[in-house]
Parts: C-alpha cells; sequence; structure tokens
C-alpha cells in the first residue's frame, strides 16, 4: 500500500503498525497529493490510505487523479477524515473513494478497512459514513435523472434502496427475507447496470436519483 500523508509522523506510525500486519506492505509514502498519485503509479498497490488536507494538490484532488486513470483501476483509496472535514465527504464519494476512516480510529478499525477495500468491498460503518452521507445528501445537489434507474427491476431497486440507507449485505437479506448470497448477488447486477466503481457510489446514485432521502426514507419517485 502506499501511505499519503502531510505529518511524517503519523506516515511513520501507519508503517510500524500496518508492517507487523501478515499480508501488509507499505510501497510507498507521499507528502502531498502529488507525490502519492506519483508514487502509485509507480507501485500499482493495491490501497492508498490518503489523508484530506494536504499541501499543494490535496488528499481529493489525488484522488480524482487515481480514479480517472484507467491503468490504476486495481488500487482502492481509503481517505482518512475527521468530522470537521464533512465539507470534502461528498465530493470524495462520488470520485471513489473506497470508503472513510476517522484520524482517531483504533488500530485494529484502521487493518479491517485497508484489508476490506483491498478486497474490493466499501467501507461504510454506520457510525462513519452513513452520517457523513446522509449529511450531504440533505444538502443542496444537482439530481441525476431517476430514469437511470429505469434499467432496474423492481426487487433491484429495493436492494439499491437498502444499499443507499447504509445496510450490509447480510442485513438486506435479513430484510428481504432472501440469503445472503442472494443479496450480493442482486449488488453485483446494481453495479453492473450502473456502471459503479463499487458500493459507495450505490449509495451516491441512490441519493442524487432521490430514490433515498437524507434521513434513509425512500423518495415518493422510488
Amino acid at each position: 500500500m502506499v501511505l499519503a500523508d502531510d505529518q511524517q509522523l503519523i506516515r511513520a506510525g501507519l508503517r510500524v503498525l500496518l508492517e507487523t500486519e501478515d499480508g501488509f506492505a507499505v510501497v510507498g509514502e507521499a507528502a502531498d497529493g502529488a507525490a502519492a498519485v506519483a508514487a502509485v503509479r509507480e507501485a500499482r498497490p493495491d490501497v492508498v490510505v490518503m489523508d484530506v488536507r494536504m499541501p499543494g494538490v490535496d488528499g481529493l484532488a489525488a484522488l480524482e487523479t487515481i480514479v480517472a486513470d484507467p491503468s490504476l483501476s486495481g488500487t482502492a483509496v481509503l481517505v482518512l477524515t475527521t468530522f470537521d472535514l464533512d465539507e470534502y465527504v461528498y465530493r470524495a464519494l462520488r470520485a471513489g473513494a473506497a470508503g472513510f476512516l476517522l484520524k482517531d480510529a483504533e488500530p485494529g478499525e484502521l487493518v479491517r478497512a485497508i484489508a476490506l477495500v483491498a478486497r474490493g468491498e466499501a467501507l461504510l460503518a454506520p457510525a462513519v459514513t452513513r452520517r457523513l452521507i446522509a449529511e450531504f445528501a440533505g444538502r443542496p445537489q444537482p439530481l441525476v435523472a431517476a430514469t437511470r434507474l429505469d434499467v432496474l427491476t423492481p426487487r433491484e431497486r429495493e436492494v439499491l434502496t437498502l444499499v443507499g440507507a447504509g445496510l450490509t449485505n447480510d442485513e438486506i437479506a435479513a430484510r428481504l427475507v432472501i440469503s445472503p448470497a442472494t443479496a450480493r448477488t442482486h449488488v453485483g447486477r446494481l453495479l453492473t447496470k450502473l456502471d459503479a466503481r463499487d458500493r459507495v457510489q450505490l449509495v451516491v446514485i441512490a441519493y442524487e436519483t432521490a430514490l433515498v432521502t437524507p434521513r434513509g426514507c425512500v423518495s415518493a419517485r422510488a
């Protein structure tokens, strides 16, 4: 993985923590967004742990560059954030961040988050991301035409609504009385049909098409 943070002490601490874990290797570090992009292009890591506020090119600009580069499609970006930086979250979600972690998270949370996004999943911790998405979806944002959802079956719209509310596959399965495997299949079809990079972008689509309201309720358009 690549560690991008403008504070050397934080990078050093993260390196010590992560390199004690089996299967983890830090292959690059960067103190700003431009250096982060360069490090990712050179090392092609599975995961970038990206700080938001860095000098020069910030973490979100670097995220957008990485996600937009087809040759880096195998790299997931895990954004480090704090609640006082909420204004960045919606932009990062739309750009394709694989998830968010607070800087005061426990070490074990960081390890689990990296392992999760390395497997191609998205980090949607209810205590963090659901709250942030709900807050920012409530602010004025240009809506995407609801006709984008016309390709979905009624069941797939149900699943997208629940994904938008922050439910996991197991929670969706329990709510719809289906198996977790079937829930995963529905989510996979949603990713394909809606051309979404990951589960986080499905959440964004659910809000942008007004399928889900900022309070997590089904819209009248659903």
